[in-house]
Formats: structure tokens, C-alpha cells, sequence
């Protein structure tokens, strides 16, 4: 005998249609940004195609121009990334397919294909961003793909109706992601892999210096790093946060000098000295070091002192990086090696001739104190001014910013107060990093920003070791008292962050930092460490994969039990009459009389009556009360009667 055919697939209905639409928009849109924009436009265009036919309830484009515009996309996809595999070549593959598929789906297998799709874009989301509004967003995602899914299953199903039923499925499974978010054992770094210039739009600190390149950065309102202090903050003037240290140059730019790695810091805190704890955040950088608050004494964990007294990670920050410190103000240094001052001392023959002049003449001076002091007064005596828009300089910074243009940034005051000191034979280097920071009055962190990039001298005196000596409080004191804004002349635009008159919208800014920094420390920083913590705190202190299993299987089965119970609670409670009709219904069943879906109470009772005439009467007499119970007028005693009847009936 021949198979039946297969019926035809059921088409999709136009609220289905509506449904995939919204799901492929939802996952798609947030992506525009990771993808090509001519990609972008593509997609764009194909969204508004499929919109336009289902509207206007037009016909579905051929295949064959399906599959000529796929091919053209993907060779599009190849020459952009010149491959067809990764995290950014394989993004845009899903983009163009979750597009493409919307100008094809015709029945429910092409729904399932784009709420599928729909699932990993939503993941994709992550790969660049895993801020709190895009984590909304994916929540948001996934609701509608899953209430498409619904759809699909349930064409007349109402919207919201269908948006109920998965908001409760996605409530209802939101414990067990919970335990598996907490106890799933954890790795370090992402489960994706990157490409190569997956960093390459991170910003910071460079490891060298020429004019302008920390002012490029004081407009940027991009956070560097957060604090939290364990007690009591330093004043904000005393806030400086370590980096790179500079000692070559060579013309107009500055890079590090040769260091040794340390596995302890080359100096030790005085007798008296305060002490700063603190827990910084540091957002990804792509560069291996790490900021303290000078001058760090503990070391985090894959990390290591250089004789400069840098923090360095083993490894570029490429990913947000949480460590706890504690430093120290006032410290002891050990002898410096010659070699190391020597360096401190170099400078470029022919370079900056005036001010090599000036520095070379307070050689006289025997005191290297006195020189310094020399030279801050000089720097007060030629009235600079502190400006995000210094004029262009030549080959001889220093000379031009000195004497002729007298305007310059921080790295303008540093290089300058630098080259003196080693003119005037004081070992000198830069000293970039951040000052100061924003303080959160919400939940007391500092915030400290990529506009709060700073650059200072450090110069060495014997018996005193390196101190540090910031040329650009001499003209600009309010911006390490104040901030950006205040230091810089009137009139000057600032950025929009630093502007004042925002008053209204401060208080909403500094909730949404502590909200963020809660989701940073919480979510994105629940890191293997942090995991451990938590752990032991539950009696585990040492974790293993066996003993790991037995807590996931228990807790998501008592989860389990739980919402089952709480599902059997929540039934609809069955009327008095409804459940004595259930009880005679159940004694007909057993003598194989089952009432059919379709019977009525006096319709079920005629049928069996005929089956069973020695118990015509009691039958039909019990239906008669049931539907006057539950559709008529019933006596005040129909109950008590039903309820006697049912008791004492035996077919």
C-alpha cells in the first residue's frame, strides 16, 4: 500500500509574520554597530522589504533572487574581513542570514530557523558590550523570540496572552539560571574567541608621550577605572594614580626607560606613613599595567613590581579587571642604581637650547633642592596658561612652550619642568597616570575618567629618593584641588560631561554609576576568584567537579519541587457540585460508562441510564441536581442532596 503523501505545510499566518519580524529586529538592530554598514543597509532593506509584503500581501521574492543576494552578502562578508570564520566575520554571517531569511520563511520550519537565529545574535550582543541597558535589551529579545516561538505553536494565540505565558516561563526558569550563574564553574576570560583587533577601539595611556597625546584624551568621557576605599579616602590633591613612567627621550616624544621586574617594591613605608586600602575596577585597556594610587606596597594576583614602581599585569587588561591594594604616601627608597640616573639625566644634543641654557645655569646652585625650588619659581615668574588647545609646537618643545607660546597641557608642563631639572644635572622622568577622580556620593566610589589623565615629573634627591613634582599645580592649581573645568581659562569650551548647569540631571547620573558599579562588581566581576569566595562561605573550600554536580542537581531539584508545588497550590479550586459530578463520573467509568468530551450532563445521563436501567432513576435524578447547581436555580438543600445521592450511589 502507498504512503500518503505529506500535507502541505500550514503558511504562516500575518500575526506569525508580524512576530518573526519583530524578533529578527530586536536581535539584529543592536548589532549595527559590530557589522559593516553597508552590511547595515542590507539588512535594513531587507527588514522593510519583507514589512512592505506582508502589508500589502504580496507574494514571497523567487528563490532565485533569495540565493543571488546570499551569495552577494557573503562574498561582501569575505572581502570585508577576508575570511569567512571568527567572532566579527561569523557576527555578520548571522546578520545577513537572519535578514535574507525573512524574505523566505513561508510556513513554521522557517519560523523555528529565525527565532533560532534570533537566539544567537541575542548572545552575539555580548561579545562587545555587557552593559546593563544591553543586557535589558537581550531580556527583551528573548521574550519576543520565545513568545514568536509560541506563536508558531498556537496560531489564533492572542499577543498578549502569547507575551504572559513566556514572561511566566522565563520567571519560572530564572532560579535555576540563578544557580547555574553562581555555582556553574567558571573560566577565566570569555568562552568566544577574539580576533586580533578585537582591542583595537580600547582607549588609554599610551607607553609614550609627545604633545598631545594625553590631551587627546581629556575629552573623552570614557571611564578608566573605579574605586572603593576601605575607610577613609586620601584628599583628592593626593590622589595620583601611577602608570607609565618616561624616561627616554628622543626629540619630542617620550618613552620608558629599561626597568627590572621586582617581585616586591623597591622602597618600603615610613613609620607613621597613612594607609589607603582600596579595590579598583579597571575597565580593559589592552596594555599590561595596572594603576595604583602612589605608592603601592601588596602586589595582585598575576602581577609584578617594576624598579620604576609600575604595577604590571603578566598580561594585557583585556578584559575588566577587579584587584585590591593598598599604598602608602610617605615611603623609604633604597639606593638608586648609577645606571638608572644616568638615564634620568639624558638629553638630545641640540635640543631645546634655551632651556638647556637656563637649567645649566643653576648648576651653580650646589643644593639640587634649591634647584628644583629654582625652577618652580621660574615656571610661577612666566605666568603659563593651562589650555585644552595649546598652539601647534616645533622641534624644540620646551623652548617654544617656555618662552614663546607660554600655553600648553599637562605633558607641556611635565616634559618642560623634566628637561630642566636635567639641565640642571637633577635626575628627572614623566610620570603619566590620573588625578583626581569623581566621587559618587551615592555609594562613595571614585570614578575616574580617561579625562583625568595626568602627567607629572618625578626627580631624585639624595636622601630623599624619587619625589614627586607636579608642574602643572604652579599654573593651574584648582585642577588638582578642583577639576578639568576649573583650571581651565574662562570661555574655554569644556567637554559636556565637565560643564556645569547640569545640576538636575547629577543626582540620576550618581545612581546610575553606583547601579553600574554593583553590576560590574556582581555580574561581570563574579570572576573564578570571587566564585571561590562564595563557595567557601557555604562550607566548600575546596570545589570539585563531583561535588559541584551534587549541588547543582540538588538545588535546581529543590527549585523544582518548589515551583511544582507552587503550580499544585495555584490550581483552580473545583466547585462543591463539580467535584461530586467528577466522583459519579469516575464510579460510570469503572464500569466502562466514561463521559465523552462532548456530552452534556443530561445528554451523558440518558446514555448510561439506557446501559444501566436499575440505576435510571439515581442517574438521572443526580444530573438533574448537578445542572441545576451549575446552570439553573437550584433548592437550598440541591447540595446536601447531591452530596447524599452521589454518596450512596453503586451502578
Amino acid at each position: 500500500m502507498a504512503k500518503k503523501p505529506d500535507p502541505p505545510p500550514q503558511p504562516l499566518t500575518p500575526a506569525q509574520t508580524v512576530w518573526l519580524l519583530a524578533t529578527g529586529l530586536m536581535a539584529t538592530a543592536p548589532l549595527a554597530s559590530q557589522v559593516p554598514t553597508w552590511l547595515t543597509v542590507v539588512a535594513a532593506g531587507a527588514f522593510l522589504w519583507r514589512t512592505l509584503l506582508a502589508w500589502r500581501r504580496l507574494p514571497l521574492p523567487p528563490r532565485g533572487l533569495l540565493i543571488t543576494v546570499t551569495l552577494a552578502a557573503t562574498a561582501g562578508v569575505f572581502l570585508h574581513y577576508r575570511t569567512l570564520f571568527g567572532q566579527q566575520a561569523g557576527v555578520a554571517l548571522l546578520v545577513v542570514f537572519m535578514a535574507l531569511k525573512q524574505l523566505e520563511a513561508r510556513a513554521a520550519r522557517d519560523g523555528f530557523t529565525i527565532v533560532l537565529l534570533a537566539y544567537f545574535l541575542t548572545l552575539a550582543q555580548f561579545f562587545e558590550d555587557q552593559s546593563i541597558p544591553i543586557a535589558a535589551t537581550m531580556i527583551a529579545t528573548v521574550l519576543v523570540a520565545t513568545a514568536a516561538l509560541a506563536s508558531l505553536a498556537d496560531a489564533e494565540g492572542h499577543p498578549a496572552a502569547l507575551l504572559r505565558l513566556t514572561g511566566r516561563m522565563l520567571a519560572q526558569a530564572t532560579p535555576f539560571l540563578l544557580i547555574l550563574f553562581l555555582l556553574f564553574p567558571r573560566v577565566q576570560g570569555p568562552l568566544w574567541g577574539l580576533p586580533r583587533d578585537a582591542y583595537a577601539g580600547l582607549t588609554g595611556l599610551s607607553d609614550s608621550m609627545a604633545p598631545g597625546t594625553i590631551q587627546s584624551l581629556a575629552q573623552s568621557d570614557a571611564i578608566a577605572f573605579r574605586v572603593v576605599f576601605d575607610g577613609e579616602a586620601p584628599p583628592k590633591r593626593a590622589m595620583y594614580w601611577r602608570g607609565p613612567v618616561l624616561t627616554r627621550l628622543d626629540g619630542r616624544l617620550w618613552r620608558p626607560g629599561d626597568t627590572r621586574r621586582l617581585d616586591a617594591p623597591p622602597y618600603a613605608p615610613l613609620p607613621g606613613s597613612p594607609a589607603y586600602a582600596y579595590t579598583i575596577t579597571l575597565e580593559a585597556h589592552n596594555k599590561p599595567w595596572l594603576f595604583a594610587l602612589e605608592l603601592p606596597e601588596t602586589l595582585p594576583p598575576d602581577a609584578f613590581f617594576t624598579s620604576d614602581f609600575q604595577l604590571h599585569a603578566r598580561k594585557p587588561v583585556r578584559e575588566r579587571r577587579r584587584y585590591t591594594l593598598t599604598s602608602y604616601p610617605q615611603v623609604g627608597f633604597a639606593a638608586e642604581a648609577p645606571a638608572v640616573l644616568a638615564a634620568a639625566l639624558q638629553l638630545p644634543a641640540g635640543m631645546n637650547p634655551r632651556t638647556v641654557k637656563l637649567g645649566a645655569g643653576w648648576t651653580a646652585l650646589g643644593n639640587p633642592a634649591e634647584r628644583v625650588e629654582r625652577a618652580i619659581a621660574f615656571l610661577q615668574a612666566q605666568r603659563l596658561t593651562y589650555t585644552l588647545r595649546p598652539p601647534l609646537t616645533g622641534e624644540h618643545v620646551a623652548d617654544e612652550f617656555l618662552f614663546d607660546t607660554k600655553r600648553g597641557f599637562c605633558e607641556h608642563f611635565a616634559a618642560a619642568f623634566v628637561v630642566l631639572m636635567r639641565a640642571a644635572g637633577v635626575p628627572a622622568r614623566v610620570v603619566t597616570g590620573y588625578q583626581g577622580g569623581e566621587k559618587n556620593p551615592v555609594d562613595g566610589s571614585w570614578v575616574i575618567r580617561q579625562s583625568d589623565a595626568h602627567a607629572w615629573a618625578e626627580v631624585w634627591l639624595d636622601g630623599r629618593g624619587w619625589l614627586r613634582v607636579d608642574p602643572t599645580a604652579v599654573a593651574a592649581p584648582a585642577r588638582i584641588e578642583a577639576d578639568l573645568a576649573a583650571a581651565l581659562p574662562e570661555g574655554e569650551p569644556l567637554p559636556l560631561f565637565a560643564r556645569p548647569g547640569f545640576d538636575c540631571l547629577r543626582a540620576l547620573r550618581y545612581q546610575w554609576w553606583a547601579i553600574n558599579n554593583r553590576w560590574n562588581q556582581w555580574v561581570l566581576g563574579f570572576d573564578p576568584e570571587r566564585q571561590r569566595a562564595l563557595l567557601a562561605r557555604l562550607g566548600m573550600n575546596s570545589p570539585d567537579w563531583r561535588r559541584m554536580t551534587v549541588w547543582l542537581a540538588g538545588l535546581s531539584g529543590l527549585v523544582l519541587l518548589v515551583l511544582s508545588a507552587a503550580m499544585f497550590w495555584r490550581r483552580p479550586r473545583l466547585d462543591p457540585e463539580e467535584r461530586q459530578w467528577r466522583r459519579f463520573t469516575r464510579r460510570l467509568a469503572k464500569r466502562g460508562l466514561p463521559r465523552q468530551p462532548w456530552e452534556g450532563p443530561q445528554d451523558y445521563a440518558h446514555r448510561v441510564a439506557k446501559e444501566l436501567p436499575g440505576a435510571a432513576d439515581d442517574i438521572r435524578a443526580i444530573a438533574a441536581l448537578y445542572a441545576s447547581l451549575r446552570y439553573g436555580h437550584a433548592a437550598p438543600d440541591a447540595l446536601a442532596a447531591l452530596r447524599r445521592r452521589v454518596a450512596h450511589f453503586k451502578p
